[in-house]
């Protein structure tokens, strides 16, 4: 199994910033391939908020875009979720995942992250 943790969601004003850490397990993890970010508001279905792909490019929803940028550093098996001029509508747990390969000689798999809540106040 591949442990993802996440980190730096919080509560923060409309108009402030967040930076989401999300980082894989050294060791476990052989090919990484996509990653990006989800998040579910109370009430609500999961959503993706966006993916980017082992080539750097990368997808937004269109509630975020312009607003929120993905980053990825594969020498420390992490994703970065910068999120700017948040709206309180950003409000919910927000899930970070990893489409990866543990060794040469498994499939990839899909890994989730625990969950990291983050508030934006009016």
């Amino acid at each position: 199994q591949v442990q993802l943790v996440e980190s730096g969601g919080g509560l923060v004003q409309a108009g402030g910033s967040l930076r989401l850490s999300c980082a894989a397990a050294s060791g476990s993890v052989f090919t990484l391939y996509a990653m990006g970010w989800y998040r579910q508001a109370p009430g609500k279905q999961r959503e993706l908020v966006t993916i980017i792909g082992s080539s750097g490019t990368a997808n937004y929803a269109h509630s975020v875009e312009g607003r929120f940028t993905i980053s990825r550093d594969d020498a420390m098996n992490t994703v970065y979720l910068q999120m700017n001029s948040l709206k309180p509508e950003d409000t919910g747990v927000y899930y970070c995942f990893a489409n990866l390969a543990r060794s040469l000689y498994t499939g990839r798999s899909n890994y989730w992250g625990q969950g990291t809540q983050v508030t934006v106040s009016s």
